[in-house]
């Protein structure tokens, strides 16, 4: 397969490092390995709860503390990964992999859990600091076509960790460890495919770019919208107000604007904008998406799980076609497909019985196979001066903000459309069970679970199904996210074409 891979672009002028192949198969694995470290904990957070007896805030405390050194790491190592070099940032990482698995495998109590969890974040997110960055510089002629190769590693993490997750709820007795330890398989991969390999000198420090022209392109207006997610989680973890992490974030980036001397460029800031409603349809979807088929899929005898596993290999198959997609709709026409692709697929899904869920999830998942990588691809193509940090930024940009807005405000929409449905046709019940809810967001009426407790077994399967099939038609809101962005890429085409379309800016010819 990798030499299927490695001809899809012959005209490719990267630097010919030998074992290149290999070294973009190590950053494959890296990547893999991080998205089975979040599958993996999705799966044995609930056993966690049960063996170390911890509250829903413990549980809460643990999966946050997941996502935001992710977000710290990735946008830190950007700013030295050019300096210490990848191939120490990578070893670092790996190192990082190593201990954390170590740690949660002998876990003993609520804080090895945290400390171990924290661990594999740091390393999830210097693995992530390397991977886009080499690919990126090694394959320039053509930056767009191999980062969605690269990220087909993403989906196909999420199949092999799924698929095995789901054979362990079969069998049903197999202890948690397990499931952990199968994480030092993907690590050991991408460890011993890193040994002996030569990275790649940057595009942007090959060109004699200074460290301060690579942050002008992010400027004090990208710095914020990725330190204003960060600091607000620590803040909310450290039980500070919102204010105080506000604050923080607007004293780091008006010192960072002072020394850059600019607010970043405006077509990478509303690139970087429109990451929030593209990772909320990606990854946050995916995170409700067994939850909300739940129901249905258990009409048809089938285990919800393989709802996502089927979306996410859908990804990994189309991700390897990516340059001949690229090729017919160019990147901001694959974008705008995409958008249509997936908010026609979520509407559907909202409605869809039967088979036809099979249909509807295959809609689904091709529209949003192509969104996050395009995206990555179009920042290295039109932004190379912004090097690893413009990269990096995109991600922690849509990782931070789906983790602390996006899953939040999917949460509400179905909670709404639950207690909305209830008024509607349980008047009574709605008055015995709603309660006003209070979230980042605001507050909000939602089903009290204490209240629900209470109930007889008639009103319980009564409230259940109700609940069912209102989550499942919330699907249709959420589709709101892709017509958004459908709208922004729009722009972003017509502007383009008013240009002379669209075309990768190259240093060597700047």
């Amino acid at each position: 397969m990798a030499k299927n891979i490695a001809s899809v672009d012959p005209d490719d002028s990267g630097p010919q490092q030998p074992g290149r192949m290999m070294l973009f198969w190590s950053c494959f694995m890296a990547i893999a390995a991080t998205a089975s470290v979040f599958v993996i904990r999705g799966q044995v957070i609930g056993d966690w709860a049960m063996e170390f007896d911890l509250t829903e805030t413990q549980k809460g405390e643990i999966l946050g503390v997941g996502l935001w050194p992710f977000a710290g790491a990735i946008v830190l190592a950007s700013l030295v990964v050019d300096r210490i070099g990848y191939g120490k940032t990578i070893a670092f990482a790996f190192c990082c992999h190593i201990l954390s698995t170590v740690i949660l495998i002998l876990a003993e109590s609520y804080w090895w859990l945290y400390i171990g969890t924290f661990i594999v974040s740091i390393g999830n997110g210097s693995a992530q600091a390397v991977a886009d960055p080499v690919v990126a510089s090694m394959f320039r002629k053509n930056k767009t076509t191999w980062l969605n190769i690269l990220h087909a590693s993403w989906p196909g993490g999420m199949v092999a960790a799924g698929i095995f997750g789901i054979a362990v709820s079969d069998l049903g007795n197999l202890n948690w460890r397990w499931r952990v330890a199968t994480l030092f398989v993907p690590m050991a991969i991408y460890g011993l495919l890193m040994l002996g390999r030569k990275f790649p000198v940057h595009e942007r420090v090959e060109a004699g770019i200074s460290d301060r022209e690579m942050f002008r392109e992010t400027g004090a207006i990208g710095m914020f919208l990725v330190l204003v997610f960060l600091f607000g989680e620590i803040g909310r973890w450290a039980g500070l107000p919102w204010w105080a992490s506000l604050l923080c974030s607007v004293a780091c980036c008006g010192a960072f604007g002072v020394y850059v001397r600019s607010l970043g460029q405006p077509m990478f800031l509303f690139l970087l904008l429109l990451m929030i409603p593209l990772a909320t349809t990606e990854l946050g979807t995916d995170s409700w998406i067994t939850d909300l088929m739940e129901g249905p899929m258990t009409d048809l005898t089938i285990n919800a799980g393989w709802v996502l596993v089927y979306t996410s290999l859908i990804m990994m198959i189309l991700r390897f076609c990516a340059a001949p997609v690229v090729k017919l709709f160019t990147p901001l026409g694959l974008l705008i497909v995409s958008c249509i692709l997936a908010a026609a697929g979520l509407v559907m899904l909202s409605r869809a019985t039967g088979l036809a869920i099979l249909g509807a999830a295959t809609l689904y998942g091709v529209g949003k196979t192509y969104l996050w990588p395009t995206v990555l691809g179009i920042v290295a193509e039109r932004f190379p001066k912004g090097g690893a940090l413009s990269l990096n930024a995109t991600t922690a940009v849509g990782m931070m903000s789906v983790g602390i807005l996006g899953t939040v405000f999917l949460g509400q929409i179905q909670d709404r459309a639950v207690e909305s449905r209830l008024e509607k046709e349980q008047p009574a019940l709605h008055q015995q069970l709603v309660a006003e809810k209070v979230s980042v967001l605001g507050k909000y009426q939602a089903v009290d679970p204490k209240r629900l407790k209470e109930l007889g077994k008639a009103e319980k399967e009564t409230i259940d199904q109700l609940t069912q099939n209102a989550r499942k038609s919330a699907l249709s809101t959420i589709a709101i996210f892709p017509v958004s962005m459908l709208i922004g890429y729009i722009a972003l085409f017509v502007i383009f074409r008013k240009r002379g379309g669209y075309k990768a800016v190259d240093l060597e010819e700047a």
